[in-house]
């Protein structure tokens, strides 16, 4: 399927590894250009082709120098995928109790405030060539519970900030929705020091044991976990054309974790 992206620009944030390089992968095989932005460029970044920018987007000025990159190189923005996040090991595993206000602070600032920022500097760009965001939430923004407090909220708080992008920019031409995946196939999960080891340690099982077992733990009728590639392709048909219909909506991807509407 053509999705009618040839040409167009793209903007990728945490983009080195999971879901990010999937996500950078999928929009330039549809023939985007795109600039990607990571802490570190990998060497499977730099073999998309992509226009690698090496940037922690925790820092406030970075997301700004990210986009000015963007518009130097290309001219502006067209699609932005606003995929950073993370702070999920160092003692995520742990309950509300453990986490202290820099915690606290340092998922925000990644998770939610790296979003804000990168969004407020492309708008302009993007109401000019009738653009689409698309942020990288997670299934937890819907169950909290389920995973580091810090870390859901933040992904919460990320879900409503699309929702209200999309209701005050809709009129003017810009696509805002958000991707929610549930557990896929990452480091968070595979790292042997992320948070899927943090949680196997707490549970005293095997970090091997635990994936295995996760699916059905968390109720994912796939039996599998969500493979990056996926939610990938998801995040390239909402950029297109082709979804000009789609948004301000939250697209879970999860396995049929989350059973409520």
């Amino acid at each position: 399927m053509d999705l009618r992206l040839t040409g167009k620009t793209a903007v990728v944030t945490g983009a080195s590894k999971g879901i990010g390089l999937a996500a950078v992968e999928a929009l330039t095989a549809e023939g985007m250009r795109v600039v990607a932005a990571s802490r570190t460029v990998t060497p499977a970044l730099k073999e998309t082709g992509a226009v690698t920018v090496a940037a922690d987007l925790s820092d406030p000025d970075a997301p700004a120098r990210l986009i000015r990159t963007a518009l130097d190189e290309f001219g502006g923005v067209d699609v932005l995928v606003n995929n950073v996040g993370g702070g999920d090991g160092g003692g995520a595993a742990g309950g509300f109790l453990t986490f202290d206000d820099a915690a606290w602070q340092g998922m925000y600032e990644l998770n939610l405030f790296a979003a804000v920022r990168t969004a407020r500097a492309a708008m302009p760009s993007l109401l000019e060539r009738s653009g689409a965001i698309i942020n990288v939430s997670s299934n937890g923004a819907r169950t909290p519970h389920a995973g580091p407090v810090p870390y859901t909220t933040a992904k919460a708080a990320l879900t409503a900030f699309g929702k209200a992008l999309a209701a005050e920019f809709g009129p003017r031409g810009v696509r805002v929705n958000t991707v929610s995946p549930g557990a896929t196939r990452t480091t968070m999960w595979e790292s042997p020091d992320g948070y899927g080891a943090e949680l196997a340690a707490a549970l005293g099982v095997d970090q091997e044991r635990l994936i295995g077992m996760l699916p059905d733990r968390i109720g994912m009728v796939t039996g599998r976990l969500v493979e990056p590639a996926e939610v990938a392709a998801l995040i390239a048909y909402l950029a297109s054309p082709l979804a000009a219909s789609t948004t301000g909506a939250d697209h879970l991807i999860d396995g049929g974790a989350v059973k409520t509407a």
